[in-house]
């Protein structure tokens, strides 16, 4: 008898979960290195759509790396489903090739672009969507109104540089090793040229390394500032105070360089899109806590945005 009253009442649960579920869920393999997650809010034919692009590194659809659980991107995603905004975020596609052990070692900057752009192709195909947005976190940014030019109808800056990355590189070592900064300066000097070198210290080898070199030869060729000012759509461009990574300066810079964004700052929101209220010991740690809610502001701004 115990058994059945167990079994009827995880019935109700499942059937009261599903009930309060407000969008159905489906994984779509757009190319051959590109798998993601389709929200669909229910009861809305066709609905907006938000393509969510992950930032730097190995990153996945959920906004993680190994060893780094925050699922940022993954909350933002369902946030704005549950405001009746359909998302679809994918893997970067060195998230696979590394899940493959097959990681393309001449990979640049530009296939990021193409990816995105595949994307953007795949969904307006469909023509099952009222607009379609691009959302670009930290490195997607740019990666986001490189493709967005003449496909998307809006584009959401989250987090990302108005600076050329190489110019952010030199900021960043001067800062945190103001000895290395004059050597950052020439390495970047050389690689925005187009020339490769072996003269760096082994310190920045991370950033200028031999394997990585061609990489961001290709990155420096774009400056985010230059490529908003020609897009044609509705901009929103979102940072927050406590980002550790990207400046609040960053973002006044695409401001700048197209008037007729539209910015907001939000108070205590870090890189990974969570209100912090401590120190800059807890930013960091925030990084890993995926029990963290990203933050209202942030949801609240994206949804008006698009539903304008």
């Amino acid at each position: 008898m115990k058994q059945y009253v167990i079994l009827a009442f995880c019935l109700v649960c499942s059937i009261g979960l599903s009930q309060d579920k407000t969008y159905t869920e489906e994984e779509l393999a757009i190319t051959k290195w590109i798998d993601g997650t389709l929200l669909s809010p229910n009861g809305n034919d066709k609905p907006n759509l938000a393509i969510i692009i992950a930032g730097s590194g190995p990153t996945n659809r959920n906004g993680n790396q190994n060893f780094l659980k925050n699922n940022s991107l993954k909350k933002l995603a369902e946030g704005l489903t549950d405001n009746g905004i359909a998302t679809f975020r994918y893997d970067k596609r060195i998230v696979k090739q590394i899940l493959k052990n097959n990681v393309d070692k001449d990979m640049m900057f530009d296939d990021f672009v193409s990816d995105a752009s595949d994307v953007l192709d795949y969904f307006k195909e469909k023509d099952s969507y009222n607009k379609i947005y691009v959302i670009g976190h930290s490195q997607g940014s740019l990666v986001g109104m490189l493709s967005a030019k003449d496909k998307a109808d809006g584009f959401i800056s989250l987090a990302g540089a108005g600076n050329n990355i190489g110019d952010v590189i030199i900021e960043q070592v001067t800062k945190m090793a103001p000895k290395l900064g004059t050597e950052a300066q020439r390495i970047v000097g050389l690689l925005k040229q187009g020339e490769n070198t072996t003269d760096y210290p082994d310190a920045l080898g991370s950033m200028f390394g031999p394997n990585i070199q061609d990489f961001m030869i290709n990155w420096m060729t774009h400056t985010p500032t230059e490529i908003i000012q020609d897009l044609e759509m509705p901009i929103l461009i979102i940072n927050g105070t406590k980002d550790l990574q990207v400046s609040v300066k960053e973002a006044e810079l695409l401001k700048e360089a197209n008037d007729q964004a539209k910015l907001i700052i939000i108070d205590n929101m870090n890189h990974v899109l969570f209100e912090i209220e401590g120190d800059d010991l807890e930013n960091s740690k925030s990084y890993n806590e995926s029990f963290r809610k990203v933050s209202p502001i942030l949801i609240e701004s994206i949804t008006d945005f698009i539903k304008s």
